[in-house]
């Protein structure tokens, strides 16, 4: 019998009330994101900006420990890790895409593929951070290591798909 949390709940249930509603955190990524200017002469400069935000936004310890805790639970709760990747991370994602899209429509990223660009834009910022914490614990990075991902990240980027 699964066991109860507050007020009677099911364990189950509690967990998934606290990780669905941090998904509303996620707005904010989403429209920062959507705001890059596509007309600007420096794409560098707006992706370098967002860059700095997005390995902001997601090596936060909180932010690790809830990644960490829908990854333990993903086989009792499938359905919660689901939810929680395509409320977050996947909707950032497809908005990042949308973006790309943007941006290669006024010539400043050349792709066919806004969404595989996102991702590998996502990958090349927070593979590194994200599962050293995975593995550690805990972040294992300094703001100066995150300014290093985020401008080796833009500039292995714009190399691709510029």
């Amino acid at each position: 019998m699964p066991g109860t949390g507050p007020r009677g709940r099911p364990a189950g249930q509690l967990v998934a009330e606290i990780v669905l509603a941090t998904t509303d955190q996620i707005d904010g990524m989403a429209d920062l994101v959507a705001r890059i200017p596509a007309d600007a002469d420096t794409p560098e400069e707006n992706l370098a900006h967002l860059a700095r935000q997005f390995l902001a936004a997601f090596t936060q310890p909180q932010v690790l420990q809830l990644r960490r805790l829908v990854i333990a639970n993903a086989d009792t709760f499938p359905e919660l890790g689901a939810n929680w990747y395509e409320q977050g991370f996947e909707r950032v994602l497809a908005t990042l895409a949308a973006t790309f899209q943007r941006l290669a429509d006024h010539g400043q990223l050349q792709t066919d593929e806004p969404l595989p660009a996102a991702n590998h834009f996502s990958g090349l910022l927070l593979w590194i951070p994200v599962n050293k914490a995975m593995f550690h614990g805990s972040p294992q990075h300094t703001e100066a290591e995150l300014d290093h991902y985020a401008t080796a990240g833009i500039r292995t980027f714009l190399a691709a798909y510029r």
